[in-house]
């Protein structure tokens, strides 16, 4: 993956460019990646300035006497560039764009900058892609423990589910007794047991309610019409999704088997939706740097809700044929950049020319590289057992909690009768 493939196209707006040595305007589109701003003119297709996100200092809404409703962006070489004629409106573009730029220098403070102006070495690369897997393997691992906390919640409500029936069964046996049988007063008096069901009771009422937040990220959002936005925050919950705006105010929550659909974009743009019979649907449209994140983590818990549209779906065809053949790919490189790295060490017992030669290859990844790959190597080796480790205890889980199940049934049936019969 060179540095191209990872620029992905965001989005792009049809605006007007300030060409000062020539001082006219030019027609044609900003079209903003993750990682740069480009402007291409409607004339001849070429793109007429292209600049690093990383080296912006200030975005600007501006305007003066002659330019109206205008962006400006300053570099760090204080070259401004003027942005006009917006559309949908100079609003979303701003928002859009501030976004990314924040985003960036937040997630690479100083990095950035040389990234994008050094060439990525095979060494580098190997070790973003394995960055990359570690933290889809960190958001893999959450889920499965807010998964294994909710399966913890689930039996613990069914423990108390048939500590309840075993109060149902002595107040149907104390109804079905005689009155004259001496020891029916004595099925009453059970305080141990009541202390028991309270202390149960609010375990499981604290475990219920606790939100098993997955993942929070930065968004713009934009609700209905695209020429409306504001920048706010989506966090994935165990239970659901909750959009809030920059103020930490609730805006709207879906609850998980609310959403009736999810469709993806592009790997930073997805649109969430709820339909309703007779009354308008509940959509929002969210666009984040930090979107590809979140999408694996949707695409988990909402699996038969998300859809690729046309865009993302030849971005991850180019990107790599299959989650499995690229977790494969990355760690064979890893394995095998490593031991090519150990074999092109120059030896001693050779010939007088080889050696030579061998010292002057340079290898394949520094030592540096080397380490840090070894480093992250470790944390995914630690992290997949540990969720191989809480995949087998939920399985334990599962099976015992469909058990209780099975007998809670088969008490509530016979309850049933009984009820029926004193009736």
């Amino acid at each position: 993956m060179n540095q191209m493939s990872r620029d992905i196209c965001v989005h792009s707006w049809p605006c007007s460019y300030y060409l000062e040595l020539e001082k006219r305007w030019v027609p044609g589109r900003l079209l903003l990646t993750s990682l740069s701003l480009k402007f291409m003119t409607d004339k001849t297709g070429d793109f007429l300035v292209s600049f690093p996100l990383a080296g912006i200092i200030e975005i600007k809404k501006e305007a003066s006497h002659f330019i109206f409703s205008s962006i400006t962006i300053l570099e760090k070489d204080h070259v401004k560039h003027w942005f006009s004629s917006l559309q949908p409106s100079r609003n979303v573009v701003f928002y859009v764009v501030e976004h990314f730029w924040r985003e960036l220098l937040l997630s690479q403070p100083g990095a950035a900058m040389e990234a994008s102006s050094s060439p990525m070495t095979k060494g580098k690369e190997l070790t973003g892609l394995m960055a990359s897997s570690q933290k889809r393997l960190e958001g893999t691992a959450r889920v499965l423990h807010h998964q294994g906390e909710q399966l913890d919640s689930i039996a613990s409500s069914l423990d108390k589910m048939e500590s309840d029936l075993d109060v149902a069964d002595r107040l149907l046996t104390e109804l079905e007794s005689p009155s004259w049988w001496p020891f029916s007063s004595k099925l009453w008096k059970m305080p141990s047991d009541t202390k028991r069901r309270g202390g149960s009771s609010m375990t499981c009422s604290k475990a219920l309610g606790k939100e098993g937040t997955v993942i929070r990220i930065p968004v713009v959002i934009s609700q209905r019409t695209e020429s409306h936005v504001k920048p706010g925050r989506l966090t994935v919950l165990m239970s659901g999704l909750e959009v809030h705006d920059s103020d930490s105010s609730l805006i709207h929550r879906f609850e998980r088997e609310d959403v009736d659909d999810i469709k993806v974009h592009t790997p930073y743009e997805v649109s969430i939706r709820q339909r309703f019979i007779g009354k308008p649907d509940i959509a929002f449209h969210l666009i984040s740097a930090r979107m590809p994140e979140v999408i694996p983590i949707l695409e988990m818990q909402f699996s038969k809700k998300v859809e690729l549209l046309e865009d993302a779906l030849m971005i991850r065809s180019t990107g790599t044929s299959s989650p499995a053949k690229k977790g494969y790919s990355v760690w064979q490189a890893a394995s095998g950049l490593m031991d090519c790295t150990r074999r092109r060490e120059p030896s001693t017992g050779s010939q007088e020319g080889r050696p030579l030669q061998l010292q002057t290859t340079e290898p394949l990844i520094s030592k540096e590289d080397t380490q840090e790959l070894r480093e992250i190597l470790g944390k995914m080796k630690g992290l997949a057992l540990g969720a191989e480790a809480e995949l087998e205890r939920q399985d334990e889980a599962l099976e015992s909690i469909a058990t209780a199940i099975d007998r809670t049934t088969l008490t509530i049936d016979k309850h049933t009768r009984r009820v029926k019969k004193l009736t």
